[in-house]
């Protein structure tokens, strides 16, 4: 939980502040200055997506992790949430949420990059 993604991002060498309710973390987020917010989507006082709504309306640059268990239940993504990375809680939830926190502050420090490649998606056509 809380305590154990704390704890590995803290071995990692970063500097962490939790909240117990996102009212709570509303007010640490307009009192000091974060490159980086995640959170839940469950909690007793407001949703993650609630929560992402009022960050973002304070300081709409920092990135945001959204980490939740239903995310396949409840279709929740980057578009619907608001969040940079919406992630699964699962056995490789560590690994995932340690990549994208890297991936998201490193992004934050580095001028753009063009991207020579472009990925695109093909359809199956049907018939």
């Amino acid at each position: 939980g809380l305590a154990a993604r704390k704890h590995v991002l803290e071995e990692l060498g970063y500097q962490t502040i939790t909240a117990s309710s996102a009212h709570t973390a509303v007010d640490l987020f307009q009192k000091n200055q974060f490159d980086l917010v995640i959170t839940d989507y469950k909690m007793p006082d407001l949703s993650g997506i609630q929560l992402i709504q009022k960050l973002r309306t304070l300081k709409a640059e920092v990135p945001v992790i959204l980490i939740s268990g239903f995310v396949d239940v409840l279709g929740l993504d980057e578009q619907t949430t608001g969040a940079d990375v919406v992630m699964m809680k699962s056995a490789n939830e560590v690994n995932h949420l340690v990549r994208s926190v890297n991936r998201l502050l490193n992004r934050k420090l580095k001028k753009p990059v063009v991207s020579v490649t472009a990925r695109t998606r093909s359809r199956k056509k049907s018939g």
